[in-house]
């Protein structure tokens, strides 16, 4: 059991203005096994206060980017000597299997924070310009102010440095909202951050409900806001930010298609395409939930997914040995058991799996449908679960419509003998991030969703930006010295 009685606000732990409780539950067994406050309205006064004053007084915004960059590097490094604690603490909270745990949990969130704290060193912040009209100017790009962080369950500390990443290069403070059902990784953040210098009100940590997360999004002295999780979430922060000419970036849900052309090697495809529509138990937004297989060729996908999926091992998330872990909560086995049976009764069918697979905790066999329609409630809409569909095609041009015909645009694949065939399909393909015969997510690149699946960018030169204000400082027409001197 762990148990916190704190809050992080201002460079310190203090106590929380309520006295209600978060409880954190373990998806295996269903017990409790941690509990932290759950922040109120008045909590969140206090953060954005602290953040306020940091911003507003401190000296973050205004000490060199390589100040800057020197306390993210301790930063990186302390969470990194943390890494097995991290990644165990994550897998308890959510059930992301500990093989997957250190890399996908901790050790990327790491090399976020690492590119970001190498491209603070390194961006032009001020740049000179010679003008039209004979007049230099300067331009700067300035920190937007204060950010709130509203993080979602899956990958926490990840999508944390997705965003105090570039904001931190940025010279900006920030709010982070963990989700309740995964607070307890942000305590140990919190004390890296303390450890690492991070000045006081730079970063403040307060875990609550949604209820006060929109009091967080709306709150007077936020400037931006920055959130990862469901669509129809991002929708009301669109909109309540939109109201208020607030920045905001949105990072949301994905159905990704992987298309599989007639001329692939499928006994290697196979093996790559698994583990990006299971990695994580399914509960990754990029997950490649949609397989397209030519007609032609269909059965043989089928099949040798079916055999790469039998040896996936159902278990408990912190045996080494498992490749699937039971989902967050139960809420989301219902959600994902609902859409299984939703799929059989639209038509499709159960190549393996589709049950719970285990009588304790929120389990999920790895699930694959066959004779999928791209018009099936399973094909439309994010299960974020371990589920895939093998929906068939008839040629190129149907492969490259079905991929598009989705209200999401997050992620895909294409996997081809021919590297350059694929690349000229994946350009056709409406969606923020392909990989051509693999998956990855390229953290020096941009990220983020067309359509449905969100507005703005995370990761590489545009995520940094996301943070920063420019500003063009022009001088009167005659002026000889240089624009800096």
């Amino acid at each position: 059991m762990i148990t916190q009685d704190k809050l992080f606000i201002g460079g310190e732990f203090v106590p929380p203005a309520g006295t209600d409780l978060i409880e954190v539950i373990s998806p295996s067994t269903e017990e409790v096994i941690g509990r932290v406050p759950d922040g109120t309205n008045a909590d969140v006064d206090h953060a954005v206060a602290a953040a306020r004053e940091a911003f507003d007084r401190g000296p973050w915004p205004n000490i060199a980017a390589s100040e800057r960059a020197d306390i993210m590097a301790k930063l990186s490094g302390l969470i990194q000597a943390r890494s097995q604690e991290f990644s165990e603490l994550i897998s308890s909270e959510n059930g992301s299997p500990i093989s997957w745990s250190l890399m996908g949990q901790v050790f990327a969130a790491t090399m976020v924070l690492d590119f970001y704290t190498n491209l603070a060193r390194e961006y032009a912040f001020e740049e000179e310009r010679p003008g039209l009209m004979g007049s230099p100017a300067l331009v700067r790009r300035e920190p937007v102010g204060v950010a709130a962080c509203i993080i979602p369950w899956n990958v926490p500390l990840f999508v944390t440095m997705l965003k105090l990443g570039p904001a931190m290069a940025a010279g900006c403070t920030v709010v982070v909202k963990p989700s309740p059902e995964t607070p307890l990784d942000a305590y140990l953040l919190a004390e890296c951050a303390k450890e690492a210098g991070v000045p006081s009100g730079v970063i403040n940590i307060v875990a609550a409900g949604r209820e006060v997360g929109e009091y967080l999004v709306t709150h007077p002295n936020i400037d931006k806001v920055a959130f990862t999780g469901s669509t129809a979430v991002g929708r009301r922060i669109g909109a309540l930010c939109g109201e208020r000419l607030r920045r905001f970036t949105l990072e949301l849900g994905g159905k990704s298609a992987a298309i599989i052309l007639d001329d692939a090697d499928v006994s290697a495809a196979i093996p790559g395409l698994v583990p990006a529509g299971m990695m994580n138990n399914g509960q990754a937004c990029v997950a490649q939930t949609r397989i397209l297989a030519s007609r032609d060729r269909y059965d043989e996908v089928v099949d040798a997914l079916v055999e790469e999926v039998t040896k996936l091992k159902l278990g408990d998330q912190m045996d080494p040995a498992t490749h699937v872990g039971p989902l967050v909560a139960k809420r989301q086995q219902d959600r994902v058991l609902g859409y299984i049976e939703k799929g059989q009764d639209e038509g499709a069918k159960v190549a393996i799996g589709g049950g719970k697979g285990m009588d304790r905790g929120w389990f999920i066999e790895p699930t694959v449908f066959t004779n999928v329609d791209n018009k099936m409630t399973i094909a439309q809409e994010e299960i974020f679960g371990p589920v895939v569909a093998v929906i068939p095609y008839d040629d190129i041009e149907d492969a490259v419509r079905i991929a598009n015909d989705s209200i999401y645009g997050l992620s895909g694949s294409v996997w081809s003998a021919d590297s350059d065939r694929a690349t000229e399909i994946a350009k056709r393909m409406q969606t923020g991030t392909v990989s051509v015969n693999g998956f990855i997510l390229d953290f020096s690149c941009p990220f983020g969703g067309f359509k449905s699946s969100g507005m703005g960018r995370e990761l590489g030169r545009e995520g940094l930006e996301a943070y920063l204000e420019a500003k063009t400082i022009s001088y009167p027409t005659g002026r000889t010295t240089p624009v800096g001197g």
